[in-house]
């Protein structure tokens, strides 16, 4: 006899999903992941603005791939928030709601009518999630609110690259995925509450709060060392706090990392005196020229050549690989990371599962994200 699997951890909870682009509809969909039932709440005409969205204008159903990949699994509602009639019907939606996500500007919710204060009247055990760039105060308040900026101004573009390189992002929405996770962490702890006291709660996450918390470690080193601007190291920038070797390497063949090593015991392994030459305590107050000379050694032989002496020896290190040397990875394989998605009309694309398991169980949605306002006239009250 079969044995059906225990519930997902959030099933029978509703998350309803205001926001667009990035962090809301990625917190919603790991909530999904978790078992939750989620509505996008869309504009009539054309929904959310990532339907439309060019990245490398692949397209699944009609819809830009990058709008399945944090929008799968959901259902689709649509209605004009500045109609009357159809305000009622998502106010009416909201009373059977256990979660609110919205990531619209401070001020435009409340504008709508749909700010926490009026919505908790409506539900009071409703869990209200609000996604915005810099927090409800200062003189930002009123900016966009998308990763690069965020990355631009909070510092962070400068702790990438190397010495005399301009500043340097990093290639994918960072901060934003960052924020989703906080505002999942934000909304599961007032559920729990809520299983205590019966009340909701209001959850408010940012971008900017993301991306100071994400660089905590550098900061505090900043804060305490005269608010002097951290130099990043000449090459094989890794961590501008870090001594030597800590950084990227050019071997023969590739690129390579070497993390936290004693430089005699890496002169031993390298076969390299001259690394022994530097005194340990030196190997932050002369970690360009320590680099140096590691670079040099490391040039003349190919990447896996260094791992097996190095591993071994507990040294922590690693090849530099590209995405088609990940993917084809032995340990890409064994993380069983991947699923396919296919949509009612039989588009098909593979994309990444969640990361989380439970009970031992890997959590996989196939449904694509939905089709504009597929679910209106069966969710929204008439």
């Amino acid at each position: 006899m079969t044995i059906a699997p225990p519930p997902l951890p959030l099933a029978g909870l509703r998350v309803l999903d205001f926001a667009q682009f990035l962090a809301g509809p990625v917190a919603a969909l790991r909530l999904g992941d978790l078992g939750a039932e989620v509505i996008k709440i869309e504009r009539p005409q054309g929904g959310d603005l990532c339907r439309s969205m060019v990245v490398n204008d692949q397209r699944l159903d009609g819809d830009s791939l990058v709008f399945h990949t944090f929008n799968r699994g959901k259902k689709s509602v649509t209605a004009d928030l500045k109609q009357p009639q159809d305000l009622a019907r998502v106010q009416a939606l909201i009373e059977t709601a256990d979660v609110l996500i919205h990531n619209f500007r401070p001020g435009v919710m409340e504008r709508i009518g749909l700010g926490y204060d009026t919505v908790s009247k409506l539900n009071p055990r409703l869990i209200y999630g609000a996604v915005s760039g810099y927090g409800g105060e200062g003189p930002w308040r009123d900016k966009p609110g998308q990763d690069l900026l965020v990355q631009a101004l909070s510092g962070i573009a400068w702790l990438n690259g190397n010495d005399g390189d301009g500043p340097v992002p990093t290639g994918f929405a960072m901060l934003d995925v960052a924020t989703a996770g906080h505002l999942v962490q934000g909304l599961l702890a007032c559920l729990v509450r809520r299983g205590v006291t019966g009340k909701g709660g209001l959850v408010e996450v940012d971008l900017m709060s993301a991306a100071v918390d994400m660089t905590f470690e550098q900061l505090t080193c900043f804060l305490n060392d005269d608010n002097r601007q951290p130099r990043r190291h000449a090459q094989g920038n890794a961590n501008p706090y870090q001594p030597a070797p800590y950084g990227l390497y050019k071997a023969a063949d590739g690129w390579m990392t070497v993390a936290m090593c004693p430089l005699g015991k890496l002169a031993g392994l390298l076969e390299a005196p001259q690394i022994a030459e530097f005194p340990q305590e030196d190997a932050f107050a002369r970690l360009d020229e320590i680099k140096v000379v590691v670079a040099k050694v490391l040039a003349t032989r190919p990447v896996q050549h260094w791992l097996d002496r190095l591993e071994p020896a507990g040294v922590w290190c690693a090849p530099v690989m590209d995405w088609p040397g990940f993917v084809a990875s032995e340990g890409f394989a064994a993380l069983d990371a991947l699923q396919d998605i296919r949509t009612t009309s039989g588009d098909s694309a593979s994309t990444t599962r969640c990361p989380i398991r439970v009970d031992g169980r890997i959590l996989r949605n196939p449904s694509a994200a939905p089709r504009l306002g597929a679910d209106t006239d069966r969710l929204l009250p008439s």
